[in-house]
């Protein structure tokens, strides 16, 4: 049985209000994506902003076999206290840890970590939905990529993006919006799988999180009214048709295959 650990990256005070309005945190999204595939993983959970001992946890980073580190409504250029203190634990996962996958939020901060930035994005955002996601020549043969359309349709919900990759990345995947949608680099002797998006999170999750986050969305000029973002969740329960879920999941499967192979 592998040993893995997952990273939250929310605030506990954001998963204490996702909770209160009946949305599944990231974590708890993550572990029903997981199980769909397998039962025979051993998972531990820790949260490095809101976790008062996470440095406690250093010395058992290398008992996992691999790691995966979900999103955020975090902006890693904000620099706040809690966040450093996720990106000093990137750090020393990358010191310790194998396997990882990095997955939005966790993309950000595993590129942080290893010399990369991100910023705000400048081409627009992902609300809920990132279209046309294409994977180039890389990443068709990757490991990461098999079995997935070349072209495709994801959960996404972002607004910043990798605008310098670390050095040995090679990019994968790419849209309009997002240079850098898929990504593989090393760190020392770990392997890390980035995605922009969120395979493991369902479209009517994210039609929730834009409801959640309204009020938010709206502050920052990510829609302009009422009516925009009743029509986008049109757009978005018209795309959640299409897409079957193991399709939608395809890296998630492909980075547990990997897990497995040592």
């Amino acid at each position: 049985m592998k040993k893995i650990l997952i990273v939250e990256g929310n605030l506990r005070e954001e998963n204490q209000s996702f909770s209160t309005a009946g949305i599944q945190t990231h974590t708890e999204s993550l572990k029903d994506s997981l199980a769909f595939f397998t039962d025979k993983l051993e998972t531990h959970v820790v949260n490095p902003s809101s976790d008062k001992n996470i440095d406690k946890n250093i010395n058992a980073l290398e008992s996992y076999d691999g790691l995966i580190w979900g999103g955020s409504s975090l902006n890693i250029y904000n620099n706040t206290p809690e966040i450093i203190r996720q990106i000093e634990f990137m750090k020393e996962c990358q010191k310790k840890i194998k396997k990882i996958l990095a997955i939005c939020w966790g993309m950000q901060v595993a590129v942080t970590a290893a010399g990369g930035e991100v910023k705000k994005c400048t081409k627009g955002s992902h609300k809920g939905i990132a279209l046309d996601i294409e994977i180039n020549s890389n990443g068709l043969n990757h490991p990461l990529y098999k079995n997935k359309n070349k072209k495709f349709n994801t959960p996404a919900f972002n607004f910043d993006e990798v605008v310098t990759m670390p050095e040995n990345s090679t990019l994968l995947a790419s849209n309009s919006i997002n240079n850098v949608q898929g990504i593989n680099f090393t760190a020392g002797d770990c392997n890390i799988w980035g995605l922009q998006y969120h395979p493991e999170i369902t479209y009517n999750k994210m039609i929730n999180l834009i409801i959640f986050r309204k009020e938010r969305l709206l502050e920052k000029g990510a829609f302009k009214d009422q009516t925009e973002i009743d029509s986008h969740i049109e757009h978005i329960e018209k795309d959640n048709k299409k897409l079957d879920k193991i399709s939608r999941m395809r890296e998630l499967e492909n980075w547990l295959d990997y897990l497995n192979l040592e």
